[in-house]
């Protein structure tokens, strides 16, 4: 029995080129969000020259971006009518629920950027070129992050205050790095006697006490503004949230950190952790910026003892 044998592929520049003109692709969609083309369409609005009138653009600046996206397999197009592919469909029109295009007024803000663009010089560092980064103190990034990710969180919240419940009941609950302040709110919507202590950037609390307002939680949520390095927690939690936020800093940071909030707790109190996957050829350290969750969302819930602090959630997973 004779096999044929594999064929090679020969190698080819293709990978280099789609991985330099990448940046295209961004300022495409970045466009179509800002113009709502995918809105546009899911409203009935297919031809370039409806797209055009609704949008408030060229026709023919509506028909080379729309082609544009055909081929990256953002749209469809029939003839002269263009149409949602399934993720643009449920992701990309604002009348949808699951819509996630606020979070490029985070994910592609100036400052977060630069930072990609000074790579050459944070690789040569080995951390951020742009002096603290995204960790300056009233970053105001951080309310866009607020405000743009916060109806991509909203679900993973859910979940992880739905599991936490089936531990029990808690009262008083610590949210660190609350940001837009979906995750204490979820809490204190699966425990209605919880009162939830959120702390941030003064300017970003801003955004989650709008939220927990709107949530009708307003009497059961308290503000700690300021760095969560320094802001005073006081005693007698529960529950303490950390949500996106320690992959930032280095071991010893973290390590140091876990002890001022295990300080916080009640004998018995449990912490709950989000955060991505620990990868360990992330890049994220050179650019001294919160990663994002896209669909995955790591939660630990642990009974704090006297040496669980020797480690950090690295070590957890």
């Amino acid at each position: 029995m004779t096999t044929t044998p594999a064929v090679q592929q020969q190698p080819t520049p293709e990978r280099f080129f789609n991985a330099v003109n990448a940046y295209q692709l961004t300022e495409a969609i970045k466009s179509a969000i800002d113009l709502e083309v995918f809105t546009a369409i899911a409203e009935g609005h297919t031809t370039s020259a409806d797209m055009a009138k609704r949008c408030g653009v060229a026709e023919r600046g509506a028909r080379i971006l729309c082609d544009f996206l055909v081929v990256h397999q953002f749209l469809t197009k029939e003839k002269t009518h263009y149409g949602l592919a399934a993720d643009s469909a449920l992701f990309l029109d604002r009348h949808s629920a699951a819509y996630v295009g606020t979070a490029t007024d985070f994910l592609l803000t100036p400052r977060l950027r630069d930072c990609h663009a000074h790579l050459t010089e944070a690789v040569r560092r080995g951390g951020t070129a742009l002096e603290e980064g995204m960790v300056e103190p009233e970053n105001p990034d951080w309310v866009k992050f607020a405000q743009g990710m916060m109806p991509m969180m909203s679900k993973a919240a859910e979940i992880m205050a739905i599991e936490l419940r089936k531990g029990g009941e808690v009262r008083k609950v610590l949210d660190i790095a609350a940001s837009h302040g979906m995750f204490g709110i979820s809490v204190a919507n699966e425990n209605p006697a919880a009162h939830i202590y959120a702390c941030d950037w003064g300017s970003v609390l801003e955004v989650a006490q709008k939220n927990a307002k709107a949530a009708g939680h307003a009497n059961r949520y308290h503000l700690l503004p300021g760095s969560a390095f320094e802001v005073d927690f006081g005693r007698g939690y529960d529950l303490a949230l950390i949500t996106n936020f320690l992959h930032i800093f280095d071991r010893p940071t973290c390590t140091a950190f876990m002890r001022k909030v295990h300080a916080a707790l009640n004998p018995g109190g449990r912490l709950a952790i989000a955060e991505e996957e620990a990868w360990e050829a992330s890049i994220l350290p050179l650019y001294d910026a919160r990663s994002i969750w896209y669909s995955a969302i790591i939660t630990k819930n642990l009974s704090l003892r006297t040496d669980a602090t020797r480690g950090t959630f690295l070590e957890s997973t």
